[in-house]
């Protein structure tokens, strides 16, 4: 047998390298026949829902008998419709994207990209199909959460195995990124790419957008890190913060007007 053609061997410790080359080389070869030349990514939460679905958990509770453990599960569907606003903001934020990168002159520029999961993932591959477009859904095998959303485009659906090797992809192609409320998987990718953007190890021009600025000067006291002498004041001009789809999807524009002239409508 062929060494190329053992499973076993492909699959064992030893051929680690080979693998991880080919998490580079496959998605390469796939985005090259596609013609895809650069993205938008959206990160955030697997575990937002959409505001349908999070009004209805919530009706259903509020139906049912009082008790502690209702309560309690009252208070978390309370907070998901609250958090459901994210859903619908991100899906509206990624159809006028869709829209307005559809009117370039040259095709397949800034096409929406995220992590091809349930929850933000899905709002921004959904807002990009309801606009008439495709998008890119880079995914990865977890434990649980993750399974590829159905708005994601067939051809531009990745299945990843390592995590530093998808969070490449998310950076090599961006060239601008929405960072919506999220978990440690969001915080990972919002301060690796501070970090690359900050140590100048991107060369190219990237516009980054906090959507929220309530959640994020709640969640992450950047002031304070300026205080304390442990970043600039100077960085927090590395990132933009938005309220609305309206205001994020403006300042986008601009920024990447600015940045890329090349960007003109047909």
């Amino acid at each position: 047998m062929k060494a190329y053609h053992n499973l076993e061997f492909l699959n064992s410790p030893d051929a680690r390298v080979i693998r991880l080359i080919s998490e580079f080389l496959e998605p390469a070869r796939r985005f090259r026949r596609e013609g895809i030349k650069d993205t938008i990514v959206f990160f955030g939460s697997a575990r937002v829902k959409p505001r349908k679905e999070a009004l209805k958990k919530w009706k259903e509770l509020s139906r049912k008998r009082p008790g502690p453990l209702t309560k309690k599960a009252l208070a978390a569907a309370k907070t998901g419709v609250e958090m459901s606003r994210y859903y619908e903001d991100a899906v509206e934020l990624a159809k006028l994207l869709t829209k307005w990168s559809s009117s370039l002159k040259e095709k397949n520029r800034l096409v929406i990209s995220s992590g091809g999961g349930p929850g933000i993932m899905e709002a921004a591959n959904k807002g990009a199909k309801l606009a008439g477009g495709r998008s890119v859904g880079l995914n990865i095998s977890l434990p649980f959460e993750q399974s590829s959303n159905p708005y994601v485009s067939d051809r531009l659906n990745f299945e990843f195995h390592y995590f530093f090797m998808r969070k490449l992809w998310f950076v090599y192609l961006s060239k601008a990124m929405v960072m919506f409320p999220g978990g440690f998987g969001t915080f990972d990718e919002l301060f690796e790419v501070l970090t690359l953007v900050q140590t100048q190890k991107l060369k190219k021009k990237v516009t980054v957008v906090l959507y929220g600025r309530e959640h994020w000067e709640k969640t992450v006291n950047f002031d304070n890190l300026v205080r304390l002498g442990l970043i600039d004041a100077d960085d927090l001009k590395l990132f933009r913060f938005a309220e609305t789809p309206q205001e994020a999807f403006e300042f986008i524009v601009s920024d990447l007007r600015k940045k890329y002239p090349e960007l003109t409508s047909k």
